[in-house]
């Protein structure tokens, strides 16, 4: 059972973060998976929409001799998905309110607060671009400019390279920082600038850290629970972003509900 905290209230004073049960993420997964099934049409549209992207990103990836940086740019797709899931959450939220919805009205939930949404969007964009920007350089600095063997060989290349366990180890370590920002940020914050056309791009921020830390078990688990679902939809050429997506969008509504209270 979900308990509100004691107080006021956090952020600015219109919001109450609620304390959950660490394991409340399968909860919110349950409802994701029933609000999918109830929209499957613009669910799995949806899905398929970013599948197909992630397929012709990778096509000009290989085709501008770049093939290495798919995966720092896939890594940033987690950075980028809270505000791609727009749509999603108003599915969701329709649903509550005991309506149906077209992928139009789906994608008409951008505009309930356009302005404050969209500095979400530029705040998760500089994000993944630095992201990118900080894997190129890695990249260079542990194996050179030089480095650019064919896709064929690149993964023989790196394997014998003395370089690779450190870059790795350096990578992670920077992409779980980053990563772990930016899902402080927009762990509640998109649905709830959705939710409340009246909210500001700083409250929704702040409203979204402070739930995460007054649950950090519970998002620990989540954000766990996240990351092994998407990259598990990855692995098969981003075919599971059909299912993976909408089902983690549709919960994220509902991890929303659960943690933010007037």
């Amino acid at each position: 059972m979900n308990t509100e905290t004691i107080g006021e209230g956090t952020g600015f004073g219109r919001s109450r973060i609620r304390h959950v049960s660490t394991d409340r993420p399968w909860t919110w997964l349950t409802l994701g998976w029933q609000d999918m099934m109830a929209n499957k049409a613009v669910s799995l549209s949806y899905g398929a929409v970013l599948a197909l992207a992630g397929w012709i990103f990778a096509w000009l990836m290989f085709e501008v001799g770049t093939a290495w940086a798919i995966l720092p740019a896939t890594a940033g797709f987690f950075i980028l998905a809270p505000l791609l899931a727009t749509g999603l959450y108003e599915t969701s939220r329709r649903r509550a309110l005991g309506e149906s919805t077209t992928l139009a009205e789906a994608m008409a939930g951008f505009r309930r607060n356009p302005t404050q949404i969209a500095m979400i969007g530029v705040l998760l964009l500089v994000l993944h671009l630095f992201w990118v920007r900080v894997a190129g350089l890695l990249f260079a600095l542990f194996f050179g400019i030089n480095f650019a063997p064919s896709l064929a060989e690149l993964p023989i290349a790196l394997l014998r390279s003395d370089d690779l366990f450190p870059f790795l180890v350096i990578g992670t370590g920077l992409g779980f920082i980053l990563a772990s920002v930016t899902f402080s940020v927009a762990a509640v914050s998109v649905p709830m600038l959705l939710d409340r056309p009246d909210c500001s791009f700083l409250e929704a921020v702040t409203v979204s850290i402070q739930a995460v830390m007054e649950n950090w078990r519970a998002m620990a688990l989540w954000a766990g629970l996240i990351v092994v679902f998407t990259g598990l939809a990855l692995v098969p050429f981003f075919l599971g972003l059909v299912i993976a997506l909408p089902l983690i969008g549709h919960a994220t509504w509902h991890a929303y509900k659960d943690l933010v209270a007037r």
